[in-house]
């Protein structure tokens, strides 16, 4: 019998057909794929022909396409619905493709070939497109470590192949500690919460099989727990188990994990000359450099740090109020935080939930999209990898521009937090390929779901990646979509987060659950007049992680990352009630992968971007300005990497931007 994985996929859109693949199938087709790769690249190094962009760059480019369907179908699957079996498959794959990996960028004569065409570029009448691809082509190969000789040669590949491992351990080990973990409530413990988070708990104890209410480490449970228990021994417990995710002792333990890794990332960084792995790192980035990171970042932190610090003698005395003496702890910012939300803005999470129903929200967001892009969506219905994810056919005018999934609700199988990808990217050669993007996130299931503003925020920041991918436009599919520079991956999620905010959006698109009535208009104004709350917290929680994250991969890595943790935070004067967003022992970001790593302030510089560009929907007198809406699509979200991401933007806004409208988006100047 055929390996699903590895025929051809006669299915509406040519999607997987995971009605027909089961967990035995991923290893074999893997070892299969794997090989054929192999062959592919080994048949273009050792080409007799001269050197060519056809013979070698297109030849690479094309290769390998049956290892991507594998890999696209199983890392889908391990991040949003993992098993046992699954995690060992990723245990077992991940030094195998980290290896594969390493074997191709140390490939000599594959090297020799492409450093052929690179000093004959000048002659070989590209596009512009094609010069970009070849570049970044060289670029990978020589940052990849194919100019090494020796000794050296083989210590890089020894080093990619553990770090492989220890991602992987990383992950899975902070997995388990969200997952093992739960604080069961009694009837009384329920008082004081609104319906939408007993129902959340009651739900998660049924998943749990505990036969009641629980609380468990999903930040979709765990925030509003946070917010609205007036039970401070039960909120402090519930903060501890978050915080110490990944730092419990025993077989999950990520502290030494993250001591090794930031070790020998310094070490590869050394082994191709460069001084610390940020400037290894920063080198492809809009930043450039570590101190122009620094310098965005602290021009951040000290007014956050005096916003947050006056938040907190506010919600200090809030709490004396109420007979508790003390300083404020980290598990009173959140509930505190509420209640002076609620008295200041008279806005209560509660009352605003039944408004942000998950189907509406995923209805504005279509909306938009069809307003500013033209884009339709229309259901489909076809086998899923699990019973939540969603699929819609997306078309303009008539045609099939991509397949989008959804997988929105938080269950124990599934990794925290919410991310976009392409199962499939957008290419021309070696022919036309429509995307398939998936969307994942954490919501709280419900019936029917309600959103906090916070993840229909999310919804929309993940969509905006979606339409990256969907609109992407370029011929090779290494440079297609979010294939971009990191600090300007968040550009296109975080601009859309701002049609979230439009007020005619939230009129229509905001309805009662119960009644359908569209959110009351003073509701409306309190939402959008309390969209700058407790930003201090937000962002010094944020800034604080960004900057741990530049100085371990800055100088020489730390011994004990904990260590240093304490002595950055120290320094930047962290005030006490508030944690780093995350911290070392759970920053997946920074140790589940490279790619965030010496990386984490990306959010910020493309903020700085993405309040810049939405000023320009605001000069134009419109949020839905059909001429900004198609400079956006033709400059920023159809060309992926296609362009160096600094020159993309100011062929959007004809100039780069400052830090001044971030501040002012945030609420954070004088």
């Amino acid at each position: 019998m055929t390996n699903p994985l590895l025929s051809t996929w006669d299915t509406p859109f040519a999607l997987a057909p995971f009605d027909k693949i089961s967990d035995a199938d991923f290893a074999p087709a893997f070892e299969e794929a794997l090989l054929a790769h192999k062959a592919d690249v080994a048949a273009i190094a050792d080409n007799a022909e001269v050197p060519t962009f056809a013979n070698t760059i297109e030849a690479m480019e094309a290769a390998g396409e049956g290892l991507d369907k594998v890999l696209s179908v199983f890392f889908t699957v391990a991040g949003a619905d993992s098993n046992p079996a699954r995690e060992a498959l990723q245990r077992e794959f991940s030094p195998k493709l980290a290896a594969h990996s390493a074997e191709i960028s140390a490939n000599k004569a594959l090297f020799g070939r492409i450093k052929t065409i690179w000093e004959a570029r000048d002659t070989l009448d590209l596009t512009e497109e094609q010069q970009r691809v070849l570049m970044l082509t060289h670029r990978g190969f020589v940052r990849g470590g194919a100019a090494l000789e020796g000794a050296e040669d083989a210590r890089m590949k020894e080093i990619k192949s553990r770090l492989a491992v220890l991602g992987t351990e990383f992950t899975q080990n902070l997995l388990a500690d969200e997952r093992e973990w739960f604080m069961s409530l009694a009837e009384a413990d329920l008082e004081g919460l609104p319906d939408f988070v007993v129902d959340a708990a009651r739900a998660a104890g049924e998943e749990k099989e505990v036969g009641g209410p629980v609380v468990t480490l999903s930040r979709s449970l765990i925030v509003p727990f946070l917010q609205f228990s007036p039970r401070r021994d039960l909120r402090e417990k519930a903060f501890e188990a978050w915080a110490a995710r990944g730092a419990n002792g025993g077989a999950t333990d990520n502290r030494e994990i993250a001591a090794e890794i930031l070790s020998l990332r310094e070490e590869r960084a050394k082994l191709l000359g460069y001084a610390s792995f940020a400037d290894y790192k920063l080198e492809t980035e809009m930043a450039k450099t570590p101190g122009a990171v620094r310098d965005l970042l602290m021009a951040v932190w000290e007014p956050a740090k005096a916003r947050a610090e006056a938040d907190a003698a506010v919600l200090t005395e809030m709490m004396h109020a109420d007979g508790v003496n003390g300083d404020l702890a980290p598990w009173d910012w959140r509930y505190y935080a509420e209640k002076r939300r609620k008295a200041e803005h008279d806005l209560d999470e509660a009352a605003l939930k039944p408004y942000l129903q998950l189907d509406r929200m995923i209805e504005a967001s279509f909306a938009c999209a069809t307003r500013l892009f033209g884009l339709e969506f229309k259901e489909l219905d076809v086998p899923l990898y699990h019973e939540d994810c969603r699929a819609w056919d997306v078309t303009r005018d008539g045609e099939h521009v991509a397949v989008f999934i959804g997988d929105y609700f938080a269950r124990g199988s599934k990794r925290s937090g919410a991310w976009c990808s392409a199962m499939r990217a957008q290419a021309k050669f070696p022919e036309v390929q429509a995307p398939v993007v998936i969307n994942v996130c954490n919501f709280a299931k419900g019936d029917p779901a309600l959103l906090s503003y916070d993840d229909a925020r999310t919804l929309f920041h993940e969509f905006g990646h979606a339409l990256h991918q969907m609109l992407s436009n370029v011929t090779y599919e290494s440079i297609s979509g979010t294939s971009v520079a990191r600090d300007f991956v968040e550009l296109p999620s975080q601009l859309y987060e701002h049609w979230l905010e439009v007020p005619e959006v939230l009129a229509e698109y905001a309805t009662h659950a119960e009644t359908g009535a569209a959110m009351p208009k003073e509701m409306l104004e309190k939402v959008l007049g309390a969209a700058n709350f407790d930003q201090g917290f937000a962002t010094v929680e944020y800034v604080a992680s960004a900057l741990v994250d530049l100085a371990f991969h800055e100088g020489a890595a730390p011994k004990d990352p904990m260590a240093k943790q304490s002595e950055v935070l120290a320094e930047l004067g962290m005030p006490a009630a508030i944690t780093m967003r995350h911290a070392t022992p759970h920053f997946a970001h920074v140790f589940a992968g490279d790619g965030y790593s010496s990386g984490y302030y990306s959010y910020m510089w493309s903020e700085v971007m993405d309040a810049d560009a939405f000023e320009a929907f605001e000069e134009a007198g419109s949020a839905f300005d059909s001429d900004t809406a198609k400079a956006l699509e033709t400059h920023i979200l159809s060309t992926g990497g296609s362009v160096d991401a600094g020159q993309l933007y100011e062929r959007f806004r004809g100039r780069l931007p400052g830090v001044e409208a971030l501040l002012k988006g945030r609420g954070l100047t004088a």
